[in-house]
């Protein structure tokens, strides 16, 4: 029999600790497949903080570190700089990256530091109980918000890639969607750009991957796919916001 599709060997045999419909898992597999396909599987470091990708030391088999809640691309930045020859990456929710570790996220892409971010955004809080984050949209109703995100109290919702975009040290950032076949097709070939990057030594490299939260959102998982493409889509849309030579 041959095989069509087969799980990464980056991948441990341990379930992943993710919701049912949970996108997450989409992500968590896209990184493996990548960093096997390019060969860099003896020289990868993750960083995974606090969040829905707390327990990420147990799902790959390459090397990981656990970090504080949003201290991510500060542990990265330490891993890189005294192993500069190693592939470092973070994997990151909205509420660890745009929240709790928005200032360590933004010095590291002020410094140009060369790692690479992935930046899951399912646009709510989904680990410690669906609180509202800095990226839910407006009107968005959650555990913080149970009438809706209101702006006047509570801001606008952050556009991270765009606001990345504008700082000197990002070498590529870009936005993408794991919702559908596609979109899961080109969140890939992201990843491995992003990757790719650090490996010719081009600074700071970011993917943001719009993802779903069924549970925390009240939906099916069928209805928060569609979710991401009427609701998170037309705030954030999709692209490469910078892309350097």
């Amino acid at each position: 029999m041959s095989f069509i599709y087969e799980k990464s060997g980056l991948l441990s045999d341990v379930p992943l600790s993710y919701c049912p419909g949970c996108t997450h898992g989409i992500s968590t597999k896209l990184v493996a497949e990548v960093l096997e396909e390019m060969g860099l599987e003896g020289i990868t470091i993750g960083v995974a903080p606090v969040g829905c990708s707390v327990l990420l030391y147990e799902s790959y088999t390459f090397d990981m570190i656990q970090a504080p809640h949003g201290r991510a691309p500060a542990v990265a930045t330490g891993v890189k700089r005294a192993i500069p020859e190693n592939i470092v990456f973070t994997y990151q929710g909205d509420g660890d990256l745009a929240g709790i570790g928005m200032g360590e996220a933004v010095h590291a892409a002020a410094r140009g530091e060369n790692i690479t971010v992935i930046f899951v955004n399912n646009a709510i809080y989904g680990m410690t109980g669906g609180q509202m984050a800095p990226t839910t949209l407006e009107n968005q109703v959650t555990a913080t918000t149970p009438t809706g995100r209101e702006v006047a109290s509570s801001g606008f919702p952050i556009k991270v890639s765009e606001m990345f975009a504008t700082i000197e040290g990002t070498a590529y950032i870009e936005r993408v969607a794991a919702n559908s076949v596609p979109g899961i097709r080109k969140t890939k070939t992201a990843i491995k750009k992003a990757f790719q990057y650090q490996q010719e030594n081009k600074g700071f490299s970011m993917v943001e991957i719009l993802s779903t939260c069924p549970i925390n959102w009240g939906l099916t998982p069928t209805a928060a796919m569609e979710w991401v493409t009427t609701n998170m889509i037309p705030y954030y849309p999709l692209g490469v916001f910078k892309e350097r030579g």
